[in-house]
């Protein structure tokens, strides 16, 4: 350890290692944040991709010219201005020149540059780039002082800090990038759209964001696709500039004869790799995950065509969409997180603010580029000023250039000129003069001085910047107009439809009649039809019949266990009629000290009584005891030592329940709550070991009955003795009733 009282010398720093890494990762993130992963907001460029581009305009990589191997425009990158691996400027080449990933590509690529599958593009040294009409405009008045300019890394060069960005290129290409502590996600826009948005507000600077969204609507994805986010959603997002869109494929029925339809799918959504979403459909198919589907084919050529066979003709054409949407990639949610560079720090901004803080930054432009203009200007007409009074005096002129030995400074003492103006006089060749050559001076001299006029007059004018600001952003638009090729709008706008897809797979699938079987030890099993014999079943010797339920394959299963759990088994799922079936328990988690109480068809509309045996209960929907976990839903909370007792449809009015000691309580069903889920209330009081024997509903206008050993329904019309209030004790059975004590014998 180092001697805190010792000098320190040379490069050696003391300080504490928290601090140390503290300090050296705060500036590597603050430098991946600013130089690497997040968009200026003014050019909407990351700055590899700026570097590019500048690095192509240097090399006269224009949209008329010839092209050039990519490495070498990677190497002068890399050289020249970004410092970093040529796999990650080639890769960012490449994405620009993609027309499936940008909006409105910067780079024409020529070669292999990938392909909506997911496939790589061929190595730099085989492919060949150039620069498009829009990284033109994005670069337009760079060499009219638009812009500052910064030293590269090794200070041998000069590159810009941002570019002039003739179009708002964040909102029309997108921006996607991941920094240390925070991201930035901007999905593509139509440029006409963001142009319109933005001459709202070069208007209006405090119109609504609803205003923008009129002329705004949303995203435009360049694989186009359907955008089914609400418009509330939309206004909430684009005002906070955080939310996401619900994007998914296009599609369309083509019949095929007989009856028969096939789906194809003509767009698929942004950033979703065709081959991969192929592979999932697949592997639904295989795995019988979507009962729609029967099969998919590749049929794409240069556009995309999927088509999708559905299982049979009667499934409705929505309703297999809509399944698919749900399972697999052709609905996707893209995000929108705006965070970009403003004023050199990160943050997350709205619309308006994105918008605002471009045309802040054309302003900017077109102010620089009138004064830069106005000192040419001046120039200029400094040298024609001095051009004139040559001419004017030519005759002198030339005898001075002829007989002088310097005649530059006695030209500039005999006229009263410049030092410019006087090399600008000796450097003139001899067919300049001509008397044409003065009135064209002249003609030049008031044009340019009538422009320098209309450029003071706009520095002076906040309106006429803005002015020139729309004019600018006007051009532009009608070169990306909604009725070109390239400007017109790729995704649309849709509700999405409300199909319950549980009665379409119900309405689609045939439906076959079968009872289940469950035997006392938990086996189970399905039988075809209804009416089955019970006598002509056969179980595993020590075993016996449990339990027959009569329904459809398309029926679900309400399994009820004694620790108050509640199962739901499809029917089509369980094993065949043949042999002994298969334990229920390879079903569902079902622990081995746990019985099955009772089972029954599932009715949504239907409620059932349930109880412990220590005597609560409650009402519950049968709706309630659905539920898709294999490990059940628990439904009745049975306390400590009792289990659930049963589980029995309720009907009627009034409520009769029965005990172990031989007492009877009637009350109204409006007495107990109907509950999804809990322990209940008490139906009936019991001392000591006493429990709960029996529970059932009825009707009054039906009355009370019970069905005794031999099967037979067995009246009391005197019941109303033993109506009271719930919890209550009650009164002995009246004689007659099952010697059972339950009201089914």
């Amino acid at each position: 350890m180092a001697d805190p009282n010792r000098p320190q010398t040379g490069t050696i720093i003391s300080e504490p290692m928290s601090e140390a890494l503290s300090k050296r990762y705060l500036a590597y993130a603050l430098s991946t944040i600013t130089s690497r992963a997040l968009p200026d907001v003014r050019d909407g460029l990351k700055p590899v991709q700026r570097r590019i581009l500048y690095a192509m305009r240097e090399l006269k990589l224009n949209p008329q010219g010839a092209y050039r191997k990519c490495a070498k425009i990677v190497g002068e990158v890399m050289g020249n201005y970004h410092p970093h691996g040529d796999s990650s400027i080639y890769d960012t080449l490449v994405r620009l020149a993609q027309d499936f990933a940008v909006r409105y590509p910067l780079v024409d690529g020529q070669g292999n540059f990938g392909n909506i599958d997911g496939d790589s593009a061929a190595a730099m040294r085989y492919t060949e780039s150039r620069m498009t009409e829009a990284a033109e405009w994005l670069l337009e008045g760079l060499n009219e002082d638009a812009v500052d300019f910064r030293d590269t890394y090794d200070e041998l060069n000069t590159e810009p800090v941002v570019l002039p960005a003739g179009f708002p290129g964040l909102l029309a290409n997108g921006a996607t990038g991941i920094a240390v502590g925070m991201a930035t996600n901007i999905p593509p826009h139509n440029v006409a759209e963001v142009i319109d948005a933005a001459l709202i507000l070069v208007k209006d600077p405090d119109a609504p964001d609803e205003e923008l969204l009129r002329v705004l609507p949303g995203p435009d994805f360049p694989t186009g696709g359907v955008i089914i986010e609400p418009t509330a959603s939309l206004q909430e997002t684009y005002a906070t500039g955080r939310g996401g869109f619900r994007v998914r494929s296009r599609w369309q029925t083509e019949e095929i004869g007989r009856g028969q339809y096939q789906i194809i799918v003509t767009e698929i959504p942004y950033q979703v790799q065709k081959s991969r979403l192929i592979e999932r459909l697949a592997d639904l198919i295989e795995t019988k995950k979507t009962p729609f589907l029967a099969d998919i084919r590749d049929e794409s050529a240069e556009d995309i065509r999927l088509v999708l066979e559905p299982r049979n003709r009667t499934i409705a054409p929505e309703a297999l969409m809509e399944s698919l949407f749900k399972l697999s990639e052709l609905e996707v949610r893209i995000p929108l997180n705006m965070n970009v560079l403003h004023q050199g720090a990160p943050g997350v901004m709205g619309l308006k603010g994105v918008l605002r803080a471009y045309l802040d930054h054309r302003r900017d432009v077109v102010i620089r580029r009138a004064r830069f203009r106005l000192g040419k200007i001046e120039t200029r007409l400094h040298l024609l000023d001095g051009y004139l009074i040559a001419f004017l005096n030519i005759d002198e002129v030339i005898r001075i250039i002829r007989e002088e030995d310097a005649p530059k400074p006695i030209l500039m003492q005999r006229f009263e000129i410049s030092d410019v103006q006087a090399e600008a006089i000796l450097n003139l060749r001899l067919r300049a003069l001509r008397k044409l050559e003065e009135m064209e001076l002249r003609k030049e001299h008031q044009a340019l001085s009538e422009e320098g006029q209309s450029i003071e007059k706009l520095l002076a004018s906040p309106g006429l910047q803005w002015k020139a600001v729309a004019g600018l952003l006007k051009q532009i638009r009608k070169l990306y107009a909604p009725d070109t090729e390239i400007g017109r709008r790729r995704s649309c706008f849709e509700r999405a439809p409300d199909i319950d897809l549980s009665a379409a797979l119900e309405a689609s699938l045939p439906k076959e009649a079968l009872s289940v079987v469950l035997s006392q030890k938990g086996w189970i099993r399905a039988l075809k039809g209804h009416g089955v014999d019970p006598s002509g079943l056969k179980f595993k010797d020590g075993d016996s019949l449990f339990a027959i339920v009569e329904l459809n394959s398309m029926d679900k299963l309400i399994l009820m266990t004694s620790d108050g759990r509640a199962f739901t088994v499809a029917a089509d799922k369980l094993p065949g009629g043949r042999g002994h079936g298969e334990p229920i328990r390879l079903s569902i988690d079902l622990e081995d000290h746990v019985d099955i109480i009772t089972l029954f068809k599932l009715d949504p509309s239907a409620k059932r009584l349930v109880a412990s045996d220590s005597g609560y209960g409650f009402i519950v929907a049968e709706s309630d005891l659905e539920s898709t976990r294999k490990a059940g839903k628990q439904v009745v909370t049975c306390a400590e030592g009792s289990q659930l007792k049963l589980c029995t449809p309720f009907i009627g009015d009034h409520i009769a329940v029965v005990g172990t000691h031989k007492k009877l309580l009637i009350f109204s069903a409006d007495q107990l709550p109907q509950m999804s889920r809990g322990k209940g209330v008490k139906l009936q009081n019991y001392k000591g070991p006493e429990k709960l024997a029996d529970m059932m509903g009825f009707a009054h206008a039906d009355g009370f009955s019970v069905t005794d050993t031999s099967g037979r329904n067995r009246a009391f019309p005197e019941w109303e003795e033993w109506l009271g209030k719930r919890a209550q004790t009650g009164k002995l059975v009246p004689k007659g009733f099952p010697r059972t004590g339950l009201f089914s014998a």
